[in-house]
């Protein structure tokens, strides 16, 4: 693989997505240790160890599953690219001596996991230090992934069959379909209050989709995603995923979301501006 090449970064990726999903499988829908990681990063604020979590605990669960899948792909990484980054939610951040980093999650909706649910998966980005080249979103137990690179085509892709991906025309918010994780999300009143100016005004909103619902609006099923509280692990995989098939994500003020924060995604260029507007000040 030469290193300037995207396409054959995303191959890889996608590979390593498989081997993660391998490693995740013989966890799901049976009993599982859950540890809360949020107990530990509150008492890491109350001693002054760790002000970036904030001093409100919330439930963030984490499995053996998420952790060995993690270590999957880390090793996989180190041994075809020993010179990339590689930024993890679980294992942390190394930085490598290229520009090149790794973002991953090895599993987006650890919640719908261990209920068994199915709006979880596995995300791989690559970031070559000035925007995100490639993305993978797997599903491991539908067996379904979610692939693009930058300024590239994104693709559905299922064992042998492959099918583009394309978001939907959707102009007036009153025809929109909306999808957010959970309202809990939105940190401040003026925030949770921003998203209800576009829930109100959405034909259906619909919770609980985790990345999944971003695959879903590159897949023209849903027209707007409206989230916060994100980090980039969360989303930098599906940022190529989504403009590939012809959308548009970015922060409420219409920047860069790689590093999370709060996002919204449109399926339609002209529905993203009117979205921006609800959600302003």
């Amino acid at each position: 693989m030469t290193a300037a090449d995207p396409t054959a970064f995303l191959d890889f990726a996608h590979r390593m997505a498989l081997a993660a999903g391998a490693a995740i499988l013989p966890h799901f829908r049976v009993p599982l240790d859950v540890e809360d990681k949020s107990s530990t990063h509150f008492r890491a604020a109350l001693d002054g160890e760790d002000k970036g979590k904030g001093s409100t605990p919330g439930y963030d669960p984490v499995t053996i599953a998420d952790r060995a899948a993690e270590t999957v792909i880390r090793t996989e990484i180190a041994r075809a690219y020993p010179d990339h980054g590689i930024r993890g939610e679980e294992h942390g951040w190394e930085k490598g001596s290229s520009n090149y980093t790794w973002v991953i999650d090895p599993i987006d909706g650890t919640r719908s996991f261990i209920l068994g649910q199915l709006h979880w998966a596995t995300l791989i980005a690559l970031n070559d230090g000035t925007r995100v080249v490639a993305g993978v979103a797997h599903q491991p137990y539908v067996g379904e992934s979610f692939v693009a690179t930058a300024d590239g085509t994104a693709e559905w892709r299922r064992a042998g069959e492959r099918r583009t991906l394309r978001t939907r025309g959707c102009r007036a918010i009153g025809k929109a379909v909306l999808a957010c994780t959970h309202p809990n999300i939105f940190r401040s009143p003026a925030d949770l209050a921003a998203f209800y100016r576009v829930a109100d005004r959405a034909r259906l909103t619909r919770y609980g989709g985790d990345c999944y619902a971003y695959c879903l609006l590159a897949m023209g099923l849903i027209d707007v995603v409206v989230e916060s509280s994100l980090q980039a692990y969360d989303v930098q995989a599906l940022i190529p995923i989504v403009e590939a098939a012809g959308g548009v994500i970015t922060n409420w003020s219409g920047g860069s979301c790689d590093e999370g924060g709060s996002v919204v995604a449109c399926g339609d260029r002209a529905l993203h501006a009117d979205v921006l507007k609800l959600l302003a000040p």
